[in-house]
């Protein structure tokens, strides 16, 4: 068989020329999409520090502390000979009389408007007696506070300056990537004016307060920087320097700026009214686990489970005990934290929508926010039930029903209805999972529990729906929950 060579035109590159061509040119992609990643990194912080240094500010307070308190005393063991000799030391360099001192503290903060609006940490003002501004292009003024919110560590002041004064402007930290760059400017152990530069390191960082959303850089921050400003590269200020986490108090590339979208709607409302006003849903609330999702057929564990709802908007809107909270105002919910901070931050007597699961579906609720602050709490005192009245064993748990002498023991209503938890079982589910005597278990699959019977019948039911736990809602000291056991328990 005779064979034919393939024909290849005159000036058409050979199939090894044409692979090496595309190589060449992909590398040459590569190289120009790092050269312009390579161009978004700054050469220097010259620039962004010069334009935005007249806004920041360094913030010196004074405090009157009582003679005798935080001063240094000499300890020397009682019966001393020597302890004579000190009480008469002090009493004469006292001349009878406890004289007041006056204590100093730094810190840093931002002018947000022309008219003299500063924002700090609340932390840098509490207490003070005096507050003096100094501006970084020279001059001192004397503020006075406007409002304070110690729940998120914010504060607002005001002075009253001649002509108006720089100020920068907030900017979007949720647009902020973990990886950008980022300056922080302040006074950092009292050195004065100083600039730190560094990285978003990570965001939603929660330390111990409700309403957390803090940015993590590792931009140094020291002692002195808090309330300072965290700005992006447009020379906005995307977060309020508050806190370091350290162990020897000094910088070690960990540190919390409250985010600009918490920051400034506090902000707002403090230079309004002098004080926060919070939405309030009305519930208390829950995560979701594994097992609880499972027990009301959910398919995962996002949302807010709700275990009460006292009178209040939710109670109003229709929102009901055991229901789980998916959606608010639009927007999915992860977990608790995420709804309480949406809650917080949307508007006194908006009507929201909020989307629940209940009885294996999902409804629409339309709720008008209350205000938080006016909220009223009660909590009702508890007492450790002490008789042993007739019970039965279940799920590990020894149970009896409700009598009037429990009742006035656990501190409930003469009407209040439930299971008493006499005694657990320490290797028991229902042990390892919280449930100790004295709880009181008032639902068993979403339903009111009055009776054992009830309780077995709620069992029977969950076992022949293909259920492999039960869900109970247990009170302690007032406070609700849901805890979901295992069926398997027995």
């Amino acid at each position: 068989m005779k064979t034919q060579a393939l024909a290849i035109p005159r000036g058409t590159p050979s199939p090894l020329a044409a692979f090496w061509a595309l190589v060449v040119g992909f590398a040459l992609l590569i190289a120009q999409a790092l050269a312009v990643e390579a161009q978004s990194r700054p050469n220097t912080f010259a620039d962004l520090a010069e334009k935005v240094s007249p806004a920041v500010v360094n913030i010196t307070t004074s405090t009157t502390v009582a003679a005798g308190a935080g001063g240094p005393q000499p300890i020397v063991p009682e019966g001393s000979p020597f302890e004579d000799f000190f009480r008469d030391f002090l009493d004469r360099n006292d001349d009878g009389q406890r004289r007041p001192r006056r204590s100093q503290a730094l810190g840093s903060g931002f002018v947000i408007s022309e008219d003299g609006y500063i924002v700090t940490n609340n932390h840098v003002i509490q207490g003070a007696d005096e507050i003096l501004i100094e501006f970084f292009e020279g001059g001192e003024l004397e503020a006075e506070i406007i409002g304070t919110d110690p729940n998120t560590d914010l504060a607002l002041l005001k002075v009253a300056a001649d002509e108006p004064l720089a100020f920068v402007p907030w900017g979007d930290s949720e647009e902020s990537r973990v990886g950008d760059w980022v300056m922080a400017m302040g006074n950092p152990l009292g050195q004065g004016f100083s600039v730190s530069a560094g990285i978003v390191s990570a965001r939603g960082r929660a330390l111990s307060g409700t309403y957390d959303d803090y940015i993590q850089t590792d931009a140094a921050i020291n002692r002195g920087n808090s309330g300072g400003p965290l700005f992006n590269m447009r020379g906005e200020v995307i977060g309020v320097n508050t806190a370091i986490l350290s162990p020897n108090g000094g910088s070690i590339g960990i540190g919390f700026a409250m985010s600009s979208r918490v920051a400034q709607n506090v902000i707002a409302q403090l230079e309004e009214y002098g004080e926060t006003r919070r939405g309030w849903l009305g519930v208390r609330i829950q995560d979701v686990s594994d097992d609880v999702a499972e027990a009301i057929g959910l398919e995962s564990t996002a949302g807010a489970l709700v275990t009460d709802v006292p009178e209040g908007p939710a109670a109003d809107a229709g929102i009901e005990q055991g229901d789980v909270i998916l959606s608010f105002d639009g927007r999915d919910v992860a977990d608790t934290r995420e709804l309480v901070r949406r809650v917080g931050n949307a508007e006194v007597g908006k009507a929201v929508r909020v989307r629940v699961w209940r009885d294996g579906e999902t409804q629409t609720l339309m709720v008008t926010l209350g205000r938080r602050e006016d909220a009223e709490r009660a909590i009702p005192a508890s007492a450790p039930a002490n008789e042993e009245p007739a019970t039965r064993e279940i799920l590990g748990l020894s149970i009896s029903t409700m009598t009037d002498e429990l009742r006035e023991q656990l501190g409930l209503g003469a009407t209040d209805e439930g299971l008493v938890v006499e005694d657990v079982a320490e290797d028991s589910e229902a042990f390892e999972k919280g449930l100790r005597p004295g709880d009181v278990i008032t639902e068993a699959g979403q339903q009111p529990v009055a009776t054992i019977a009830d309780l077995e019948d709620r069992i029977d039911g969950a076992r022949e729906a293909g259920r492999k736990s039960l869900l109970l809602l247990v009170r302690r000291a007032g406070d609700p929950r849901f805890v979901a056991l295992s069926l398997d328990e027995g």
